[in-house]
């Protein structure tokens, strides 16, 4: 990656970063699942969203190992400010060093709820719209290698694993995800032997797919294409909020992610899906016969690893093909 990045400054407190504000109220979406508030703000006369990042707070973080929240690397690193036109992150400001050991940020986003994506289906121009901007997002960031502390590949599986079900059971927790996490797994084990056979071992040590995937052309990776963090602008770039779980990773994760998240509402197959993404590859110039196939059979194992707790029937024998293909990089 050839991108250079011009460090951004922080604020030091939420009154600085709320200085011109006229309004706040508290917040909550569909989408809201990780723990964190959200509130709506007024400034000026102007709709923002401030997302409360801690890991005291926030599932997802403690999950990952996130002290310090990655929207705040990314920030602070300038990485922000390298993605490609074409994607809208929102963020215009970010207040850091806040509640418990300081480890706490407040993230200022303006408010594009009349751009976000309706979650009922994808329509198809939105997702080859997608589909292209996440391959000029991935070519503009072809090579990347991290140096700002963002999300390591280890850490990623243990998301919506056993492990960190059972951690939060012991933390008395009660958001919604890690409390049906267990059952899932239990259900999908008894339900496939594939995924008893291959996945379970990898939920309690992902290292071996993590250096397999080494090997694969990495880039800067957002890792939540879900519905509900998309939107489109009416200048037609794309809204792509939610930047908690970006880091260098195989070039493919984001559209095995897209296929994962957003099963129920794809326009076209999983396989016409994944062929619009290798062609939009293609036309940033970047040749694919060489890696696309291994790379991507590796990253759906990857969220078969993250998702197959939640799915069943058809959809969780489609994961089930894709994992068996996946072993043979392991004989």
């Amino acid at each position: 990656m050839g991108t250079s990045l011009t460090p951004r400054p922080t604020k030091s407190s939420l009154e600085e970063l709320l200085a011109n504000a006229t309004s706040r109220e508290q917040w909550k979406t569909a989408e809201s699942l990780s723990g964190s508030m959200l509130e709506r703000i007024e400034i000026e006369g102007e709709p923002f969203v401030l997302k409360h990042m801690h890991v005291d707070d926030d599932w997802i973080q403690r999950s990952m190992g996130d002290l310090y929240t990655k929207p705040l690397e990314m920030w602070r690193s300038g990485l922000f400010d390298a993605l490609p036109p074409s994607i809208d992150h929102t963020i215009v400001d970010v207040a850091c060093g806040l509640g418990r050991n300081g480890w706490g940020c407040a993230v200022l986003m303006r408010d594009v709820s009349s751009s976000m994506l309706p979650i009922d289906t994808i329509p198809i121009d939105l997702q080859l719209q997608f589909l292209d901007h996440m391959a000029e997002l991935h070519a503009r960031f072809w090579g990347f290698e991290d140096t700002v502390g963002l999300l390591p590949v280890s850490n990623r599986y243990f998301l919506l694993s056993p492990l960190m079900a059972s951690l939060e059971a012991e933390r008395e927790a009660v958001d919604v995800v890690p409390s049906i996490v267990p059952q899932g797994w239990a259900t999908t084990f008894d339900s496939s032997a594939v995924v008893a056979k291959f996945v379970r071992p990898l939920l309690a040590d992902p290292f071996p797919l993590v250096q397999a995937q080494a090997s694969d052309p990495q880039c800067l990776v957002h890792s939540d294409w879900k519905a509900g963090n998309l939107g489109a602008t009416p200048d037609g770039r794309t809204v792509l909020i939610d930047w908690a779980l970006p880091g260098q990773a195989s070039v493919t994760v984001d559209i095995a992610d897209y296929l994962a998240v957003n099963c129920d509402l794809l326009p076209v197959s999983k396989e016409e899906t994944i062929a619009q993404y290798r062609e939009a590859l293609e036309r940033r110039g970047i040749a694919t016969e060489a890696w696309f196939e291994r790379s991507l059979d590796l990253s759906l194992l990857g969220l078969t690893v993250l998702m197959a707790w939640s799915k069943q029937g058809d959809e969780l024998a489609w994961w089930e093909e894709r994992v068996e293909r996946a072993m043979r990089y392991f004989d």
